[in-house]
């Protein structure tokens, strides 16, 4: 017992840079726990932002769902340039070339910027159009115009929270990402409801406060990473002179940040697309079906640290000349977390009316939310294997087989099976719920498929 908690400490104090030998369940155990604690830091601003804001209204609640759904597109990218960044810095890693890896951390930063800046600009201008694309009526698109222009503007801070992250895993310093969503996530946690409900000597900003609430966390949450990123040890610890563009890495790392986005933007898409048919049944419908997503956010992120672990191993393991390594640590991740979700499934099927009330005490919220986690927690097994796996192709650097599997799971089953069992067959909002797990199954079958054909194996990066 001794022994685990040491290791324990060793994982949150982050001691090490490239685990390409020794014990490989050592290695996904110090990679695994600070990503963890980072997925459930991240998935902490959805809880504690739906938790407040459902204090307020209905419409409230409505906003967030709507505008998050949107702001997802902007995740997409954020999450493309976290697998660049993940996927050449672990290989450099792996190779011992410290010095390209410190420059790839320079041209994640540079890229970042230069992606988010206008992504700002247009949401920001644009901000009530975009709710009412989306099915927003009047009182929501009144209430949450603000909320959404602020969560627009601040994208370049989204983007480089998760990029930046992507690159300390990359270069093995999960805890540091960790350190950094404890930062922005306690952050949130203090000034929500002071700016929500204007407690002190603040004013109440209603639901705009929480969208500056977890905007100020994320950027102090982002000085840390820079501040972090001078100091990840003496060999990769940046410098100013790692800014300047170089070329060739920014094209490397655009083309695998390129497919990362695409792949992202597929799946993230497909939600928009399902909040839409959703805000057909009007907004408690909307609002019940937000409550438990953020809920599903929280349970799944988690086993995305597990996933992400798997990522680095495969890229570290690649750039020392070890597939064999990179596929058996790939196999240890995934059965590691179908053991979480399996047991993390039945507790939420059970619990689902209960865990909705918490946020909630409009009837019709958490008669939708319970029937949304009920039915999207069947599929966490499949879920387990095939976010491993297709985050392990990721970290092979090969974004392009995800790609192509996102495209058909989500566009080609998910959003029209969605809309037949909703709308056509009159099943109403559980229809939608269904084709979730379905195409979640699909994926993570056609990925393990793909997986064990062993194509990464051979991917430049």
């Amino acid at each position: 017992m001794k022994k685990w908690f040491q290791l324990l400490r060793q994982a949150l104090r982050g001691s090490e840079e490239s685990f390409t030998d020794g014990s490989i369940n050592r290695a996904i155990f110090l990679l695994s726990v600070p990503m963890i604690m980072e997925m459930v830091m991240e998935s902490l601003f959805a809880v504690v932002d739906i938790f407040f804001v459902s204090k307020i209204s209905i419409e409230a609640v409505a906003t967030v769902g709507l505008t998050e759904s949107v702001i997802t597109l902007v995740y997409s990218v954020a999450i493309g340039l976290s697998t660049a960044a993940t996927a050449t810095i672990a290989r450099r890693v792996g190779e011992g070339n410290n010095a390209q890896a410190r420059r790839a951390i320079g041209q994640v930063i540079l890229i970042s910027l230069g992606i988010s800046l206008p992504i700002a600009l247009f949401g920001f201008t644009f901000a009530g159009d975009i709710l009412h694309i989306m099915g927003a009526d009047r009182k929501v698109i009144e209430t949450g115009t603000i909320f959404a222009r602020i969560q627009f503007l601040s994208a370049p801070v989204v983007i480089l929270l998760y990029s930046l992250s992507g690159a300390l895993r990359g270069a093995g310093s999960a805890a540091t990402a960790m350190r950094s969503l404890i930062v922005a996530n306690g952050l949130n946690m203090i000034l929500g409801p002071i700016l929500i409900f204007g407690l002190g000597p603040f004013p109440a900003l209603g639901v705009a406060g929480a969208a500056i609430a977890t905007a100020t966390g994320r950027s102090i949450g982002v000085g840390y990473q820079l501040y972090s990123l001078t100091r990840v040890n003496s060999a990769l610890a940046f410098v100013l002179k790692d800014l300047k563009p170089h070329k060739e890495t920014i094209q490397a790392m655009i083309k695998v940040a390129t497919g990362g986005t695409v792949q992202f933007l597929i799946s993230s898409a497909s939600w928009i697309f399902l909040t839409r048919i959703l805000a057909e049944f009007g907004s408690d419908v909307v609002a019940g079906y937000t409550i438990a997503i953020r809920v599903i956010m929280f349970t799944l992120l988690p086993a995305w640290g597990l996933a992400n672990a798997a990522a680095t191993l495969v890229g570290q393991n690649l750039g020392a000349g070890k597939p064999e390594r990179a596929e058996l640590s790939v196999w240890r991740c995934a059965s590691y977390n179908l053991f979480f979700l399996v047991g993390l499934s039945v507790f939420m099927f059970i619990g689902a009316e209960t865990i909705i009330g918490w946020f909630s005490p409009n009837v019709e919220a958490i008669h939708t939310g319970k029937l949304a986690l009920r039915v999207l927690c069947l599929g966490y097994g499949f879920y387990a294997y095939g976010m491993v796996v297709i985050q392990s192709l990721n970290g092979a650097g090969d974004t392009k087989t995800p790609t192509i599997l996102n495209l058909i799971c989500f566009w080609i089953i998910e959003i029209p099976l969605a809309y037949l069992l909703a709308i056509v067959f009159a099943l109403g909002p559980i229809g939608v719920f269904i084709s979730v797990p379905v195409a979640e199954s699909c994926l993570a079958l056609l990925g393990i498929w793909r997986f064990k054909m062993g194509n990464w194996k051979t991917v430049k990066v």
